[in-house]
């Protein structure tokens, strides 16, 4: 099992500083969430993991090698996936073919076999439909299988991100808010799925706002305020933090 670790992680935007000094790690088989208020640098972490921005300090590691400076595409391939805090579906194509995207990473095509339409590309495109719908059965989205992405709820489409996500065979996900504009009864399914991608081996990291997702799923926070981490530790230690209570969740 793959650990990330991110060590002493600073990033300047001109002259905002958006991170300074970020450690923390993500262990095998855990659920680590990443807390804050708007603006305190959770989203600009997942973007430095995934290769979308570039540090002016600290390292990051992902089962003991340097992902600094790799593209989003080279860190996809060593596992890392991610889903958005707003929703990038390809809004005109169906469910499966959304998730069939993921699997780029994964695939063995040649062009020369895709012009000819060789046994082997057959045999890799029926491989990747496969692995699309068991990532689709996963999410509990089979039968919206040839449904176009534009016409799903809400909540289905969140679903079907963290499905695309899932078909790149990761060993870690990274979550932006996943419960975003879910109903209490969607919210209490995402926890279960959530527990049900740990248990596949999968480590997530997660940013969100609903406390009682944060709370009832997690082994660990991450709390961020202005891009310093204020706090890091179990739900227990996290609720009782004078740090945390005055920067984000306020007294009862």
């Amino acid at each position: 099992m793959a650990e990330l670790v991110l060590s002493d992680i600073s990033v300047r935007f001109g002259g905002l500083q958006a991170l300074t000094e970020v450690s923390f790690e993500v262990r095998p088989g855990q659920v680590v969430g990443l807390i804050g208020p708007n603006g305190a640098g959770k989203t600009t972490v997942f973007n430095v993991i995934t290769g979308v921005y570039a540090t002016c300090a600290g390292a990051a590691t992902y089962d003991g090698t340097s992902i600094l400076g790799l593209r989003p595409h080279q860190i996809l391939a060593r596992g890392i996936a991610r889903t958005f805090q707003n929703i990038r579906l390809f809004q005109n194509m169906t469910a499966l073919e959304n998730v069939m995207v993921a699997q780029h990473c994964r695939s063995k095509a040649k062009v020369l076999g895709a012009i000819l339409r060789s046994p082997s590309q057959r045999r890799e495109e029926a491989r990747i439909r496969d692995k699309a719908m068991e990532s689709l059965e996963f999410m509990g989205l089979a039968p919206k299988a040839h449904e176009v992405a534009s016409n799903l709820a809400y909540g289905l489409q969140r679903r079907l991100e963290i499905a695309r996500a899932l078909a790149s065979e990761p060993k870690t996900i990274l979550l932006d808010e996943p419960a975003a504009g879910l109903n209490p009864a969607e919210s209490k399914e995402l926890m279960e799925t959530i527990g049900r991608i740990a248990g596949l081996g999968v480590n997530v990291l997660m940013v969100e706002h609903d406390m009682k997702v944060v709370m009832g799923i997690c082994d660990s926070i991450v709390v961020l305020d202005h891009g310093v981490l204020i706090a890091k530790g179990t739900p227990a230690e996290i609720r009782s933090d004078p740090a945390v209570i005055e920067a984000y969740l306020g007294h009862a």
